[in-house]
């Protein structure tokens, strides 16, 4: 099997960690291509001692690592959201952000996320509660569910009240998650893909952002229809099933770029 077939299957979820990681499509996939034009630039040069997923990652580490996106200063006027990223990166290092969605959004094992971010393993552990004890200063979010099977979203519904968010409502269907966010305008929305009526919770979503700005954090059982990098898709995304983890990073890092959260 080639490189390419080795790495394949991975590269969706590389997308998701770029994404999670700057905030923003375009920035995540831009770091992902990069990661890919180094590895065909010098494939003699791709971690071979190692499992290939770690190897992809190693290099994209690097790839950051040499062009940080929190670091690099653009010709062009600041966006809104890097100018919120910035004010984040301010408190709270990139280390420790790269810690937790390791380990708790990619499922790497503290060791191999510390051979990731090269630190030593006993770093890890230390890093990744650093980012907790940061995100315990976030400004609490009101937040809005999107999902119809009632025990996911019970599910849900438990791990926001316990990172101190409000939830303003639990919709099943895409007209009543419009409904519910033109009545109560949330801070944050968790959307489920496959909505009760056959509806859509992209489409759901599609409308509320019509009407008002809102990060969104996707959830679905089949990531990699979503992590092509070929067209405009989510930034945030959960894989069903979850983990109360992976829930708790994808949050507080969708909040991390929102300009509302952003602590005085």
């Amino acid at each position: 099997m080639s490189l390419g077939q080795q790495l394949a299957p991975h590269l969706p979820f590389l997308r998701r960690y770029g994404r999670a990681l700057t905030g923003s499509q375009a920035q995540g996939d831009r770091y992902v291509r990069a990661t890919l034009e180094a590895i065909v630039a010098a494939p003699d040069q791709f971690p071979r001692d190692v499992d290939p997923r770690l190897g992809l990652y190693r290099t994209f580490q690097a790839i950051w690592n040499s062009a940080n996106f929190d670091e690099v200063e653009s010709a062009e006027p600041a966006e809104e959201q890097e100018a919120v990223a910035r004010a984040r990166l301010s408190r709270m290092t990139p280390l420790s952000r790269q810690a937790l969605l390791l380990t708790a959004m990619e499922g790497f094992t503290p060791e191999d996320a510390a051979y990731l971010i090269e630190v030593e393993p006993s770093e890890v552990d230390s890093l990744v509660a650093e980012a907790l004890a940061e995100i315990e200063k976030q400004t609490r979010a009101r937040v809005l569910i999107i999902e119809d099977e009632p025990i996911i979203a019970m599910d849900i519904e438990s791990i926001v009240r316990d990172l101190g968010h409000e939830v303003t409502g639990v919709a099943v269907t895409r007209d009543e998650a419009v409904a519910l966010a033109m009545e109560d305008r949330p801070g944050l929305v968790l959307a489920d893909i496959q909505l009760a009526d056959d509806s859509s919770g992209i489409d759901a979503v599609k409308d509320i952002l019509a009407e008002f700005n809102v990060p969104v954090i996707f959830i679905t059982a089949f990531p990699e229809r979503l992590l092509t990098g070929e067209r405009p898709e989510p930034t945030f995304l959960i894989t069903k099933p979850f983990q109360r983890s992976t829930v708790k990073a994808a949050i507080s890092q969708a909040l991390f770029f929102d300009e509302t959260t952003v602590p005085a």
